[in-house]
């Protein structure tokens, strides 16, 4: 296995978790009202989603000659 493959691995994984927690912050801000604490840290954690999929699509082109 290359570097590059166990890095894109990692930063799928990271974007999968990211996406996890933020369903899992406004299931609590929702079902439990958890306040507006809750929100900011789901959108933060999209947010930080968002950021690895432009990071992992850039990577597209590396490893390859």
């Amino acid at each position: 296995m290359k570097l590059i493959t166990a890095h894109r691995i990692l930063i799928a994984a990271g974007i999968a978790f990211f996406l996890f927690y933020a369903l899992l912050q406004a299931r609590i801000y929702v079902v439990r009202d958890g306040g507006l604490g809750a929100m900011l840290q789901a959108g933060g954690a999209v947010a930080v989603a968002v950021g690895l999929t432009i990071y992992y699509r850039s990577l597209r082109h590396w490893g390859r000659r």
